[in-house]
């Protein structure tokens, strides 16, 4: 069997295991066909829409949070800057500036290769990761947007180090 030919056999959709994670907190949520969802997560600076998309062809499940602002074309060159800032400090994940809709989206994708299921502490994890990133760095897409500040600026305003023990 060449691995052109490899279909997974599995029906396991992990998009249904998301509507059922999103039920048991009680998390408003859309369901707009088999393959996609988006919460509704509250977080302390805004409430985030997250979209889930299970993509069968690649076995990967891709998170796409979006803020709730658009990017001027005047501030876009600040953006992008704080963008290749901010992605160089990130782990899991990356910004993107979809520029035809002027929209800031943080991204993720979990491969499920070879017909894996996802665990419940898989999902949960990539949940709370995303959220905490964009929580943390939404003030500073906000510095520049809106206070006209710099990338640098903003990075300095938004993400204090802790330094020493207590």
């Amino acid at each position: 069997m060449s691995l052109i030919d490899f279909e997974a056999a599995t029906d396991n959709n992990p998009v249904d295991a998301i509507e059922h994670l999103a039920e048991m907190n009680d998390w408003s949520f859309e369901r707009s066909g088999d393959d996609e969802i988006t919460i509704s997560v509250s977080a302390s600076v805004t409430d985030f829409n997250v979209s889930f998309n299970w993509m069968s062809e690649l076995e990967a499940l891709h998170l796409a949070v979006a803020f709730d602002f658009k990017v001027v074309e005047t501030r876009k060159f600040h953006i992008l800057d704080l963008l290749a800032r901010i992605n160089e400090q990130l782990w899991l994940g990356h910004f993107d500036l979809w520029s035809k809709e002027g929209v800031v989206m943080l991204r993720q994708t979990l491969l499920l290769s070879g017909g894996a299921d996802v665990s419940r502490d898989q999902l949960e994890t990539l949940l709370s990761t995303a959220v905490e990133t964009a929580e943390r760095y939404y003030p500073a897409f906000q510095f520049v947007l809106w206070a006209g500040r710099s990338a640098e600026e903003a990075l300095q305003a938004v993400v204090l180090e802790t330094a020493g023990n207590a």
